[in-house]
């Protein structure tokens, strides 16, 4: 008796949406981890940024992109912004009958298996930290003792292109400190932006806290998602990259190429219904 299982083959594409860019580096990651996947990618420019606004409104949105990506065929969905993964998570998975991954949770559990001293710092915009969604999820796996920071000026700063400036070191002097003075060892970078600034950030606090960038962690636990289910690509299928935005594809293309971490081509616009 053979107990291998027998691998399916899925060609069809995974989505992955935010409320803007900075699901894009989530998409560079899932590109590096999968590299035979085809992946559509939404941003809804239109309504950005999710983080100041109403859990209502961000399930609201959540569900007119994941219709759309519906149509598209996609396999598995991610939700590539913290904000939308906090609020609009658990109703994507209620009604849709294909996997829909968040990126709070893989950040959380790989905060847990790195941190020593269990005292694990999270930054993010006013809605994630507000969500309290981090320090839920972390104390779901083990009791920690989770502090929380709202760093509203690093998402302008970062689109701006103030990734290595004295301005940017400031902001994060200002945001960090009451975090190092609660001698955490760990810090999730809970904002998809927030991978561009790692190196600022490094230089600014002690080299004794790791960084977790949940972009990694999302594209493993998507892997492994992929390969539980048979639903991984081959190589015969034509793999491509897509990217569609509610508005300003022009500018999207522009700033969106630093987040991707190479050149963006053939941004649509669509109205989502």
């Amino acid at each position: 008796m053979h107990n291998k299982r027998k691998s399916k083959i899925n060609n069809n594409p995974i989505g992955i949406f935010d409320s803007g860019f900075g699901g894009l580096t989530i998409m560079s990651a899932m590109n590096k981890a999968l590299p035979l996947e085809s992946l559509i990618y939404f941003g809804d420019t239109a309504h950005v940024p999710y983080g100041t606004k109403s859990k209502n409104i961000v399930i609201k949105f959540s569900r007119e992109i994941a219709s759309f990506l519906i149509k598209k065929k996609v396999k598995l969905i991610i939700i590539a912004c913290n904000t939308a993964s906090a609020f609009a998570l658990s109703a994507l998975k209620k009604t849709l009958k294909i996997p829909v991954v968040g990126v709070i949770e893989p950040g959380s559990k790989e905060a847990v298996l790195v941190s020593k001293n269990k005292r694990i710092g999270v930054i993010g915009t006013e809605g994630t930290v507000k969500s309290k969604s981090y320090p839920k999820e972390i104390n779901k796996i083990l009791k920690a003792d989770v502090y929380q920071q709202a760093c509203p000026l690093f998402v302008p700063l970062v689109e701006e292109g103030f990734i290595d400036s004295e301005i940017t070191d400031s902001v994060i002097k200002k945001y960090m400190k009451p975090l190092l003075s609660k001698k955490i060892d760990t810090l999730i970078l809970g904002c998809t932006h927030y991978p561009l600034l790692k190196k600022a950030l490094e230089k600014n606090i002690s080299s004794s806290i790791t960084l977790i960038d949940s972009t990694k962690a999302t594209a493993l636990e998507v892997k492994n998602i992929l390969d539980q289910k048979s639903l991984l690509a081959d190589s015969k299928g034509k793999k491509f990259l897509r990217f569609y935005v509610s508005d300003n594809p022009v500018k999207f293309q522009t700033i969106g190429s630093r987040f991707f971490y190479k050149k963006i081509f053939g941004v649509k616009k669509i109205e989502l219904e």
